[in-house]
């Protein structure tokens, strides 16, 4: 028996043209003294070959209509021969949209009793790759797969789960694309190396967050003035609160109750939609409910989850946030009534009332690595035995 360990360097989180660092260990372990023989083949072990390689699985349900040439790619024909052929989508109803090339970490090796032999396996990701996604019709997964076969034996895979966050495709993109343009030059310093992807997208992160712009929006129906609603900002990362507050003082329709919720909403591309007529899937996440009935001002506090996909957009998905609010107003005003017997005010036992629904784009960024792997608590550490 021979056991493979792959072992992430820094953190199972990156970003989009970041380098992944993965230690893949092969080890003989020792043989239990009982369990000893006078025969060579239980102190040496013999390994083939041994690869690894990126992929992106991407997997659909039936709301996708994919082109039949691209339905079963080459590597997912060769599922049929388990044997004798590398299928890296083994055992997976799944696509792959990127992969990289496999890189070959030894050939024909042999591990004495208690050897162990490690590699480092270094890749770039490209950064114009989707990010890991799982929406309700299309999911992003990206994996280190390992593959090794011993002699005359079939060949195994070894998956390394990975999240690939991006920072590109925002209008402010372009802006901060330069980093000699935002950092200030010193003529009398050392002339340094250029800057990572990763520190490049810290450094977009943290302009984009450091621009800050209240907005006001007055909300209205074909009654009136519902609502007066301020907003710290538009642009928030993974795991901030939505802030914001509203304004009853100056409105003409009584609101009773509002309700607002954090939405995704999932949109397939024209050319790969099923049915014509397709619309789009909402998720809700976080929800604001309040009973504003006789109410002056109210606030609003709505957590952004760590987990979930900022905004992006490939070209068989795009995924989009928004701010979806629910106005409960009255149609006829309606008051109080003080309950004289109890000392107490109540409000109308029944009403005539209306909904109004308002949606409000977001724009939602990642945030540090760090945060985010420490919430997700993945492993960094995965091993089996061939």
């Amino acid at each position: 028996m021979i056991e493979v360990t792959a072992k992430l360097v820094r953190s199972p989180v990156y970003l989009a043209g970041q380098t992944v660092e993965c230690i893949i260990t092969f080890s003989n372990p020792p043989v239990p003294f009982h369990m000893r023989s006078q025969s060579n083949s239980d102190t040496f072990k013999d390994l083939a070959w041994a690869s690894a390689q990126i992929h992106c699985h991407c997997t659909t349900n039936s709301k996708v209509a994919l082109p039949e040439s691209n339905s079963l790619s080459a590597e997912q024909a060769s599922f049929f021969n388990r044997d004798t052929c590398f299928a890296p989508c083994r055992e997976e109803r799944a696509r792959i949209v990127f992969s990289t090339r496999p890189r070959i970490l030894f050939c024909n090796i042999r591990l004495t009793t208690g050897e162990n032999r490690s590699y480092l396996y270094s890749e770039d990701l490209p950064s114009d790759a989707p990010p890991s996604y799982r929406g309700q019709a299309v999911k992003y997964a990206y994996y280190i797969t390992v593959a090794m076969q011993r002699v005359d034996c079939p060949i195994k895979l070894l998956r390394v789960p990975l999240r690939v966050l991006l920072t590109e495709g925002s209008p402010e993109s372009s802006a901060f694309g330069d980093s000699e343009k935002l950092t200030c030059s010193n003529p009398f310093l050392e002339i340094q190396q250029g800057e990572t992807p990763l520190e490049l997208g810290v450094q977009l992160l943290q302009n984009v967050m450091a621009r800050r712009r209240a907005c006001l929006y007055n909300i209205t129906n074909r009654r009136g003035r519902v609502v007066r609603f301020w907003l710290i900002k538009r642009k928030y990362k993974l795991g901030e609160d939505i802030i914001g507050m509203f304004d009853f003082t100056e409105a003409t329709v009584q609101c009773v109750q509002f309700s607002v919720i954090l939405q995704s909403e999932e949109e397939i591309a024209p050319g790969f939609r099923r049915w014509t007529n397709q619309s789009s899937s909402v998720t809700n996440y976080s929800k604001h409910h309040e009973m504003s009935f006789c109410m002056r001002r109210s606030r609003l506090v709505l957590p952004i989850p760590m987990y979930v996909t900022p905004a992006f957009e490939t070209e068989l998905v795009s995924l989009k946030w928004r701010l979806h609010f629910e106005f409960v107003t009255t149609i006829a005003p309606s008051t109080c009534h003080f309950d004289e017997c109890k000392g107490v005010w109540r409000a109308p036992s029944s009403s005539d009332v209306e909904i109004t629904v308002w949606n409000l784009p977001m724009r939602i960024y990642p945030t540090t690595l760090v945060q985010v792997a420490h919430v997700l608590r993945r492993r960094l550490k995965y091993s089996m035995a061939i």
